[in-house]
């Protein structure tokens, strides 16, 4: 690495941390005076709301502004480069731009190396201390409401209750089937099942077993049974922001869960997965197109180009919300909505190089 390559590298690095914290900071604030009236009507601890909550949420608000802080840190530093004339300088003295991006690009590198690991491991396991925080102190009690519930739990087994009351843990209406290839070999039904948190198991009073057999039909009426089942207490929770809780082998697993099951609302879940591989990606794209944008000497001075930083990163920001709606209602696959967003700004850093003068 040559000294040039070290300059560079140092400046964005400690403006990008810098920027970080200082719009992490703004929104840790605004988020405290939204909350307050919250933590004063719960009573919540001071030691709670700063290491349960607010330590927690730094990561995911450092991730979150991403996108925008190396933008900013990237124009910032090229503009100022730019009008103290050092970039002229640079590229008088033989370095290609191609040369003169390779910093950049090994900042941006490391960034996004950092936010993969963030996204993968560390903001998921802080993310459960602060959504459980919110969901204690801010958010209104849960209550599971979806009727009819059907679920897979294993190769021939689906499960059927008409409702579920997750604070008495009782689902209404209960029926298991078994079901090999088109037809069905056994139901058993109850009125009702209950969770038995001792035991860990569900408990029904009486049930009533239909056992097929080509067109025979044996019927068993039983009384109290416990049986455990692939089935548990927890599916039945707070989906809350769970998807942004989970590390990236609990989100495999949990997706895998769900496919197996048959569960059908699970593309806010792969929307996250494909994200995480992605997100890291833009960066690199955005901070490319920050370099090109800002590379000239303008007229306007550095405030001009670091305004139209803020507005290119917002545009990316649009098209990651818009992208992932698409996906959350089935009109685009959440692989394909998870990428276009880096897809379209690779094609506009393109445009940009080509076209713009240096």
């Amino acid at each position: 690495m040559k000294l040039l390559d070290k300059y560079i590298l140092k400046k964005f690095l400690t403006t990008y941390v810098f920027t970080v914290l200082i719009l992490v900071s703004v929104i840790l604030v605004i988020d405290f005076t939204e909350k307050n009236d919250d933590f004063i009507k719960h009573d919540v601890a001071i030691s709670e709301i700063l290491f349960d909550y607010y330590l927690n949420l730094i990561p995911y608000y450092a991730n979150m502004l991403s996108p925008i802080t190396v933008f900013i840190a990237t124009v910032f530093v090229t503009a100022k480069m730019a009008s103290h004339t050092e970039i002229v300088a640079i590229l008088s003295g033989g370095v290609s731009f191609r040369r003169f991006l390779v910093p950049y690009v090994m900042g941006a590198s490391i960034i996004a190396a950092v936010i993969f690991a963030l996204l993968g491991w560390v903001i998921p396991n802080a993310n459960k201390k602060s959504v459980a925080f919110q969901v204690k102190y801010v958010k209104s009690p849960f209550t599971y409401d979806s009727r009819n519930i059907h679920m897979k739990i294993a190769p021939d087994t689906y499960i059927y209750m008409e409702s579920y009351n997750n604070t008495a843990q009782v689902g209404y209406n209960f029926a298991i089937e078994q079901i090999k290839g088109t037809k069905l070999s056994q139901k058993l039904t109850a009125s009702s099942v209950t969770w038995n948190p001792d035991l860990e198991k569900w408990h029904v009073d009486r049930h009533t077993i239909r056992t097929f057999d080509g067109d025979k039909e044996t019927i068993y009426h039983g009384g109290a049974l416990d049986t455990t089942l692939n089935l548990l207490p927890k599916d039945f929770e707070s989906t809350y922001k769970l998807e942004q809780t989970l590390t990236l082998p609990e989100l495999n697993s949990y997706i895998n869960e769900k496919l197996d099951r048959g569960a059908d609302n699970i593309e806010i879940f792969l929307i996250e997965k494909y994200e995480r591989y992605s997100y890291p990606f833009a960066i690199i794209i955005l901070t490319v197109i920050g370099v090109i944008v800002s590379a000239r000497k303008a007229r306007g001075g550095v405030g001009v180009q670091i305004a139209l930083g803020f507005f290119l990163a917002f545009v990316f920001i649009i098209f990651v919300i818009t992208s992932r709606s698409l996906a959350q209602v089935g009109d685009l696959e959440p692989q394909i909505a998870a990428w276009v967003p880096s897809i379209v700004f690779t094609g506009i850093g393109l445009l940009l190089y080509r076209y713009i003068p240096r």
